[in-house]
Parts: C-alpha cells; structure tokens; sequence
C-alpha cells in the first residue's frame, strides 16, 4: 500500500509557483494577489482561509483578507464583490463556503466575475470545462486529477466510481475530469442513496469519496489493490477522519489518500496554480 501525500506533492507544487512569483517579482513586475472573502467567525471557515494565506504568502504572492460581520446584507455582499471585480490589482478571489443562512450562495457565485472565478464555481467556468474549454477548474477536483498524475496512476480504461453529496463543487467537475479526452476513465456517480452500492464499489478501480460521512466506506465495500481518495474530512472526538475506514481499508489498497494531509494540500495548491494562471491571463489581456 502507497500512502498518496498531499503534502509532498503540493509542497513540490509551491516550490515551482514560489520560483515563477519570485521570476516576476526580480524582474519589477507585481506578483499575483488572491483576494479571500471571510463571513463571519465560523472555526473552520477562519482555519481554512488562514491555511489560504499561509500558503499565498509561502509561494511570495499578495494576499488580501476582507473579514465580513455574520449580519452582512446580500446587498453589501454582492457590492464588495462588484468592488473587487473592478481592482485590477486582485487578479481572483473566492469567498468561503459556507455563508450564513440569510445569504444566497448561488446568486454570490454568480456574481463573481468569471476571470477572477479562482474557485472555479461560476456557472461559466463549469459550462466551459463541460464544453472542454480552457476554464478555471475547482480546487478540489483539480486537486485529485493532479494528486493521481504526481503519482503516475493511469485512469485510462480505469472503473472510476465516485461517492459524493451530489454538490457542485466536487461532483459534477471531477466526474468530467476523469472521463474526458486525455483521462480516459469510466466514471460512475453514486451517493448515500445508490441502491447496492456496495456491488459498484466493488467493480471499482479508482473510488473517490466525498460524502463527509466518518468511515462510511468500509473494507467489505473494496476489492483488493483498489486506489481510494478520500475527499470527505470531519471533525471527531477521535480527531480528523475521513470518508474511509483507513485503518481497516489501506491493507487492502494499492494507493490511499490520509485524511488529513491527502486531498487538502492539493486544494490549497490547486486555488494558487488558478490565481497564477488569472494573473497570466489578465497580462496577455492588458
């Protein structure tokens, strides 16, 4: 069994994106800058967004924070964004998920211009990855295809089988991903719902899990030399576990994500690859 180590890869991932900020900053042109958008105080929300600024200030890009009170209107919101949309100098931004009850996370993603779009939620970068366009990819999906390719796994003619909460964040783009042209996989979706899931977990050659359910895939539910990645991530009195029952499934398995340290890393990795590419792309615009 392989352990599939985010953090080995991105790590190796930053150090390329660090020397190609550092290229731009020896040769007196701005470096990139990522715009974070935080609502409120939620515990993860704020570790995930400091994670964000961590890793921007890692690779010597600008980072910017605009914290938001709970009680922000829609309207305020949604003229922040308008705001940034319109700074050149923020060459993408996200907004973290998820936002306070009384606000309208769809009419937000839309909101964002698509060339800032470095989450890759905008219903134009999903209609343009669809329709096999050059797009901003979400994070996390991108994250996986990358994390498979660092370590040489070839999804062509593979059984992929995808466990998911039926999002548009991870669902939807990683089931394109792994089928189109150049991946070449069969790509089954199922959730919490598919009746036998067990059976098509079992035809499987790749499974990615992203149902945030603690040790919902169990070892009964994999066939030997399986190549699992593991999406799902929950806080537990135990501590951080994901979708997969690890400790029962990895001796089962060819390669396995950890949780933590597996897909998260590459996530990071992959919103600060989108953010260089935004900064590429509005330099060939100007």
């Amino acid at each position: 069994m392989t352990l599939l180590d985010g953090k080995i890869c991105a790590t190796r991932l930053k150090q390329e994106i660090s020397r190609q900020v550092s290229a731009l900053r020896q040769s007196g042109l701005r470096v990139p800058h990522l715009g974070l958008i935080l609502i409120g105080d939620d515990p993860a929300s704020t570790a995930y967004v400091q994670h964000k600024q961590d890793a921007c200030l890692q690779v010597g890009m600008e980072v910017s924070l605009l914290h938001l009170p709970d009680t922000v209107s829609q309207a305020e919101l949604l003229h922040r964004l308008q705001e940034w949309n319109a700074t050149p100098a923020i060459d993408g931004y996200i907004v973290q998920f998820p936002l306070p009850a009384h606000l309208d996370e769809e009419q937000v993603i839309q909101a964002i211009a698509p060339e800032k779009d470095v989450d890759g939620f905008n219903p134009v970068n999903v209609g343009r990855l669809l329709a096999g366009e050059t797009c901003f990819i979400s994070a996390t999906p991108k994250g996986v295809l990358t994390l498979l390719q660092e370590y040489n796994i070839s999804l062509r003619g593979k059984e992929c089988v995808l466990v998911l909460n039926r999002d548009n964040v991870v669902d939807r783009p990683l089931a394109t991903l792994l089928s189109q042209r150049g991946s070449d996989a069969t790509v089954t979706l199922c959730h919490e719902l598919t009746p036998d899931l067990k059976a098509h977990c079992l035809k499987a050659d790749i499974i990615v899990t992203a149902l945030g359910q603690p040790k919902y895939l169990k070892a009964d539910m994999v066939r030997e030399g399986c190549t699992i990645v593991d999406v799902g991530i929950r806080h537990t009195a135990e501590g951080v576990v994901g979708d997969v029952d690890f400790a029962n499934v990895a001796p089962k398995c060819s390669y396995i994500t950890p949780v933590p340290g597996g897909v998260g890393p590459m996530t990071i990795v992959s919103l600060l690859q989108n953010t260089l590419q935004a900064y590429k792309n509005d330099t060939i615009r100007m």
